[in-house]
């Protein structure tokens, strides 16, 4: 079995004067919108019919033999529009447009209306509503997906979060407050000054005394003070 001499390989229908200004079209609209792919693609097939091997060309234009071979397979069995940047296919939807309408409009009209006791509907429940309704499971993780589809907006109501604002100001007054009140604090962190006050005495004295361990203990710190204004 003996190679294609080079250009022969593309079919006489794929190089009439049609199909190669199609392929020539096509190379200048890459080159506009800056499709280095699709124009790496048109630029090689138009090179191999003009008599360029393929070895040269995966030089030129800085690809593999085989990526060459299979745009040449692409161009034969398509055309230029074979050498187009194509998206895969996702998968088709579960529900088809009609039932989409149906699920919208059942969530629009509440979770009450469908025939649960819960008067705000929830992933869980709308994907509970599916399946009995069409007989199609979907993850809960995948259901606000679903619903931004359809046009609606999911949001968490906010007395949760105030609920969880209040309970985080109450633990802090049960247990972190009473802590930082009963910790003993040191003297160098209580004044900004080494200078110190003497026990027992309202004259100013520039000998080091200590304080007091009752008095320090029955006045709370500047900070506790300070944290107690920000959770009122």
């Amino acid at each position: 079995m003996t190679r294609a001499a080079n250009g022969h390989a593309i079919p006489a229908s794929r190089k009439t004067t049609g199909e190669l200004r199609k392929l020539h079209a096509l190379l200048r609209e890459a080159e506009r919108s800056g499709d280095l792919d699709v124009w790496r693609r048109a630029r090689c097939v138009l090179g191999y019919i003009k008599g360029k091997s393929v070895i040269c060309l995966s030089t030129e234009v800085d690809v593999t033999r085989g990526a060459i071979n299979r745009w040449l397979q692409w161009y034969r069995a398509r055309g230029a529009e074979g050498l187009r940047t194509m998206k895969a296919p996702g998968a088709s939807p579960k529900l088809n447009a009609t039932q989409q309408l149906e699920l919208a409009t059942a969530v629009e009209a509440g979770p009450q209306a469908a025939g649960f006791t819960s008067g705000m509907w929830t992933g869980p429940m709308v994907g509970d509503w599916i399946r009995h309704r069409f007989g199609v499971r979907y993850h809960n993780h995948h259901v606000p997906y679903l619903l931004h589809q359809l046009g609606f907006s999911v949001q968490r109501p906010r007395k949760r979060l105030a609920r969880a604002d209040i309970e985080a100001q109450a633990r802090w007054l049960r247990v972190r407050f009473p802590a930082i009140k009963k910790k003993p604090q040191r003297a160098e962190e209580s004044s900004p000054s080494r200078t110190r006050q003497a026990s027992g005495s309202m004259e100013p004295s520039t000998r080091p005394g200590r304080w007091s361990a009752t008095s320090h203990a029955s006045t709370p710190s500047a900070n506790a003070k300070r944290r107690i204004s920000m959770v009122r």
